[in-house]
């Protein structure tokens, strides 16, 4: 990547291994943030989710993911969604590794999954295999199949934190619906993000997950709630985004970070080049903007921190 069109936050760390000449756009080096995020006092672990597909789900997890690695936080990104589109937008091999499938139907550990994401230095992903289309039917006979990933990700965690490298944040990456996949991520986490897009049916959406959230809290996580909302493919041009905006800062005024995700080219096109816009383009719109969602997801999670609410699109 050149390093014209990294924004003033980032600086590059030389890769010697790189190629010099390239006919793709590729990751060169480790993107890191100059002013480093604040380290959570313990694990905080994310499910994306929002029953309505289109919103902006895969996108947000991975963006956010990599703002964070960015800020000098050790994060994974969990691919649960059989699309597999995390995995591609991160450069991950699909194929390299046993996958989500065999961590939840053959009790695979967690740890023979994780692959490191090319330009990122604590930035690792559980990778979606396509087998994993099939999970949710091998999984029915299962006995506590609800919490199957809550005990493999635990088991890794522990892990981790006895080797002396605690993980920062664990981002879960769901399928639009509200299936098997999605309520195993459910019972794994307490805290939900939510991307909303700025569209009337995500609204419904919303609703449709608030309802699960209640019997997942009930039944299997007394502790699952929504922590964040996320605008997504805001368009501040059109009445219909604006009134969006308003009703979710009227209904979610703590958990909406009042930074809208805009709807932007480089966003849509860094995937094709196995990137997030992070380091596709870090200086673009929309780079900007889950920058700014991702270091406000970090003040956040410090205890005690006097987090200020944010208004309208910021420069972190």
């Amino acid at each position: 990547m050149d390093t014209a069109a990294v924004s003033r936050e980032t600086e590059a760390v030389p890769s010697h291994n790189s190629p010099e000449k390239t006919t793709e756009k590729k990751v060169v080096g480790v993107r890191r943030l100059k002013e480093a995020m604040p380290t959570p006092t313990k694990t905080r672990i994310f499910t994306v989710a929002n029953q309505k597909g289109g919103v902006g789900k895969t996108t947000s997890a991975v963006n956010i993911a990599a703002a964070l690695a960015m800020g000098g936080l050790k994060v994974l990104v969990i691919d649960l969604d059989p699309q597999g589109n995390a995995c591609t937008a991160l450069g991950v091999d699909r194929n390299k590794t046993p996958g989500m499938f065999e961590v939840l139907v053959d009790e695979v550990p967690l740890a023979h999954t994780i692959q490191k994401v090319p330009g990122f230095a604590a930035l690792e992903c559980a990778p979606a295999n396509k087998e994993l289309a099939g999970a949710e039917i091998a999984m029915v006979s299962f006995v506590a199949r609800e919490s199957i990933l809550k005990s493999a990700l635990l088991d890794y965690m522990s892990e981790r934190e006895a080797a002396g490298s605690r993980l920062d944040y664990v981002i879960i990456d769901c399928p639009p619906s509200l299936g098997l996949l999605t309520i195993n991520a459910l019972a794994a986490t307490e805290e939900v993000l939510v991307p909303i897009q700025c569209e009337y049916y995500s609204l419904e959406g919303i609703s449709l997950l608030m309802e699960t959230l209640g019997k997942i809290r009930k039944a299997l996580n007394p502790l699952v709630r929504v922590s964040t909302i996320v605008l997504t493919m805001f368009d501040s041009r059109t009445r219909l985004a604006n009134d969006v905006a308003d009703d979710v800062r009227r209904h979610f005024p703590q958990e909406l970070i009042d930074i809208p995700i805009p709807r932007a080219v480089r966003i849509s096109e860094a995937p094709s080049f196995n990137q997030t816009v992070m380091t596709y383009d870090a200086s673009s719109p929309g780079a900007i903007a889950y920058l700014g969602v991702a270091r406000e997801i970090a003040a956040r999670g410090v205890v005690g921190e006097s987090v200020s609410r944010t208004e309208g699109v910021k420069y972190p």
